[in-house]
């Protein structure tokens, strides 16, 4: 692994999410906190499927995008969902047979190389997935080629800033000590982060440079924020132990995890309206584009 690069060795890593996420998949996006299920919503209102659309759900998790395209694509259309955790896959399984959609279908598949044909598919989704991908650029070229003429492709990510602490709302910045970071692997140090992440989607000229460059046109970046909604701190807390934060608590000595947990239970309810739900406006970046055929 070249640690000193940001470069990602992609087997360990994409071993590392799938067990995370395995885990995690019971609780993931539930444990009284809303956050991922209102962007996957509003990712599909901006995409807007069609009726009769086939659409692929890269990183479907339990379905917050999946289940919303299948809605406004009917039974004409249908919507394939691909995770590499088998655990995700089969709890969207569940929800699918529990909602009905026979035009749903759920694979384990690793999103970085889609085993899938060409011309196949009208949209591509990416719920905060695609840009995870150990080498997302190169990813998003070969989902051009999984798009039909005229298709598109749509995926959220992070607003990325150099003074916001990474993948969090901007309110974190101040709650969580920079220093803990220097308890993550090389990779995920803030240098690392910020060549890996930051290069190509701080800036919108840079994004829409990538996404050209992978064969897309007509590039959209819309900045939105998502109102991230949990019953308490504690809530808040606990949930973060089930999405991508989760790799920052692994990583923390006993000690220090639970004075962070502290720390943020007691700042967070001190945010609250009362016995009110804690909201935080949580930015989120829109990026939607059409393959260049």
């Amino acid at each position: 692994m070249a640690a000193n690069t940001g470069k990602v060795d992609d087997t360990a890593y994409k071993a590392e999410v799938a067990r995370a996420f395995d885990r995690a998949a019971a609780h993931y996006d539930r444990m009284g906190v809303e956050f991922f299920t209102p962007m996957g919503r509003r990712l599909v209102e901006r995409a807007a499927p069609r009726s009769g659309d086939r659409v692929l759900d890269v990183g479907c998790g339990r379905g917050a995008a999946l289940f919303p395209a299948a809605s406004m694509t009917g039974p004409t259309g249908s919507v394939l969902g691909i995770d590499i955790a088998p655990a995700m896959v089969e709890e969207a399984r569940r929800e699918a047979e529990r909602l009905g959609p026979a035009h749903v279908e759920l694979r384990v598949m690793d999103g970085e190389r889609p085993e899938l044909p060409p011309r196949s598919f009208d949209l591509v989704l990416g719920s905060y997935s695609l840009i995870f991908l150990p080498d997302a650029p190169a990813a998003l070229a070969r989902y051009a080629r999984l798009l039909a003429d005229g298709g598109r492709i749509a995926f959220t990510s992070p607003v990325f800033t150099d003074d916001t602490f990474p993948f969090l709302p901007p309110v974190f910045t101040e709650l969580i000590p920079r220093s803990l970071l220097a308890n993550l692997p090389a990779e995920w140090q803030p240098e690392a982060l910020q060549r890996r992440f930051n290069s190509w989607l701080e800036q919108a000229t840079d994004l829409r440079r990538t996404m050209e460059k992978a064969g897309f046109t007509d590039v959209e970046v819309v900045d939105e924020p998502v109102e991230l909604v949990a019953v308490s701190g504690e809530a808040w807390v606990d949930w973060s132990h089930t999405q991508g934060m989760r790799l920052l608590w692994t990583h923390l000595p006993e000690e220090e995890s639970a004075r962070l947990r502290k720390r943020l239970v007691t700042a967070l309810d001190a945010m609250r309206d009362g016995d009110g739900p804690l909201t935080i406006s949580t930015p989120v970046r829109y990026v939607i584009a059409t393959v260049r055929r």
